[in-house]
């Protein structure tokens, strides 16, 4: 008995020093993204012209959805190189986190205007406009996202789902069908939302 009793006291004592240990991992990591913009912050302070910093600066904050601070960096490489095409990205991209759509189509398409073809810039537009609600744009943006990479399977499925939101079904239907073969996750997502508007079985 005395023998257990030293055992549990001995666990008791490595214990307390554990349950520390990992109270103080939890500081550090909660702490690392502040160090990191803290010293991110260091380097726009110290050059001040340098629109990379900046962009640096925005992104960690974007990490840490401190979005008000990234739009703020951001906004500052705007200023010092407007023709740095990413950072219409990212200020679309942090407008579009915090819900403020017309802010961020604004962003997108002057991301777009820099390359009117490219997938993926189309692709930003019509999430925009699927967030809005205005699904003909939209459908606009995803045909010329597809157009472009014929394989571009989630610009397939938010198509489709603007087709059935604008009671285009035949032409979602068409696009599920596409997607049964390509990606059956999203085929099952598409299903469902035309199944409420009794375009498939």
């Amino acid at each position: 008995m005395n023998g257990l009793l030293k055992q549990f006291r001995a666990g008791k004592n490595l214990f307390l020093p554990l349950v520390l240990l990992s109270g103080l991992l939890v500081l550090a990591s909660c702490n690392k993204p502040s160090k990191e913009i803290s010293s991110l912050q260091q380097e726009v302070w110290k050059n001040p012209g340098d629109a990379e910093a900046s962009i640096k600066l925005g992104t960690a904050y974007a990490r840490n959805r401190q979005y008000a601070e990234a739009d703020k960096a951001f906004t500052d490489a705007l200023a010092l190189d407007p023709k740095i095409e990413e950072v219409y990205a990212a200020l679309g991209a942090v407008a579009f986190n915090q819900k403020k759509y017309d802010r961020a189509l604004k962003y997108f398409n002057t991301y777009r205007s820099f390359s009117p073809d490219d997938s993926l810039r189309n692709y930003d537009v019509g999430n925009v406009y699927l967030q809005m609600k205005k699904y003909e744009p939209a459908i606009a943006a995803y045909r010329k996202a597809i157009a472009n990479s014929t394989a571009f399977e989630e610009a397939y499925y938010n198509l489709g789902f603007c087709y059935a939101r604008s009671g285009r079904n035949d032409e979602a239907v068409e696009i599920y069908n596409w997607l049964v073969s390509k990606n059956n996750y999203l085929a099952v997502s598409l299903k469902n939302h035309l199944q409420k508007t009794d375009a498939v079985q």
